[in-house]
């Protein structure tokens, strides 16, 4: 199946029901947000999408536009050039913005063993992101045991190999932390301390960074810190520069900003943002 511009162009089939243990489809050029039980092809005004599950597993490339996923427990932000599994059966919500350009590789749970068991954003190469362009453009149900099998077969193995990505926010259950992250994202340049918050949700600072870590795993600060690189790579992902992000988290200039983008993903948000796109 080739690529879509239009969604209402082609004759669907669920993928979770076609007889094939891989099948890749794609989107490119829709202005649109991703809703419903299929994750690609259902395209209307609204830009959330319910939870849902799909039997097959998705691993979703996404090569232009901005896409979050939520799962119980965690939120994920996948920029572009890299990708993302959601293993079958597991509840998720998707949003996507802008006009995009992705691929979703769906997996058989007989073929997917050898996938991670969970939820997880993972980096891609040259030659993954090539075979899943390719397998794009064949057919939904292709010949078994000819090229089209040993492409999907090479696309497997590579799929294996994509190593996991660190763009993640582990999200609390505990009501009180919920509505912190709320709070967080609405005003993300408050330099609110973990005091300032604790006292703003009626607990001590202590027990705030008590229930943060067992919900997370992660200290206060650390939790905080990856909460502003989802937002600062979403920002760059629409366009705005490092300065409007630095300005837009509440850091004093643009170099503390790139100091602290450094420190959690080990690059600049320049290099970073080449070497993903």
């Amino acid at each position: 199946m080739p690529v879509l511009s239009d969604a209402s162009s082609i004759d669907w089939e669920d993928p979770d029901f076609v007889p094939r243990p891989v099948i890749t489809l794609g989107a490119a050029g829709v202005d649109m947000a991703v809703t419903g039980n299929d994750d690609t092809h259902q395209i209307d005004s609204r830009k959330e999408a319910d939870f849902h599950h799909h039997r097959k597993g998705q691993f979703l490339l996404w090569m232009r536009g901005v896409l979050t996923c939520e799962v119980a427990g965690g939120f994920w932000l996948v920029p572009p050039g890299s990708a993302i599994w959601v293993p079958g059966g597991v509840q998720h919500r998707m949003e996507a913005a802008g006009t995009i350009e992705c691929y979703v590789v769906y997996v058989d749970p007989a073929a997917g063993n050898a996938l991670p068991r969970d939820c997880c954003t993972l980096s891609t190469t040259p030659l993954l992101r090539e075979l899943i362009i390719r397998s794009a453009a064949l057919p939904m149900r292709y010949e078994e045991g000819g090229m089209a099998s040993r492409v999907m077969t090479l696309l497997l193995d590579e799929m294996a190999l994509a190593q996991p990505g660190r763009v993640h926010l582990p999200l609390p259950k505990d009501k009180r932390l919920r509505k912190l992250v709320e709070w967080i994202m609405a005003s993300p340049s408050e330099p609110a301390s973990i005091d300032s918050w604790a006292q703003r949700m009626g607990m001590s600072s202590r027990t705030l960074s008590r229930v943060v870590s067992r919900e997370t795993g992660m200290s206060f600060g650390r939790w905080r810190r990856q909460l502003h690189i989802l937002l600062a790579l979403q920002w760059m992902a629409k366009g705005a520069t490092v300065q409007d992000v630095a300005d837009g988290l509440g850091y004093e200039n643009a170099s503390n900003f790139v100091v602290m983008f450094r420190k959690v993903l080990g690059e600049t948000p320049g290099r970073y943002l080449k070497s993903n796109g």
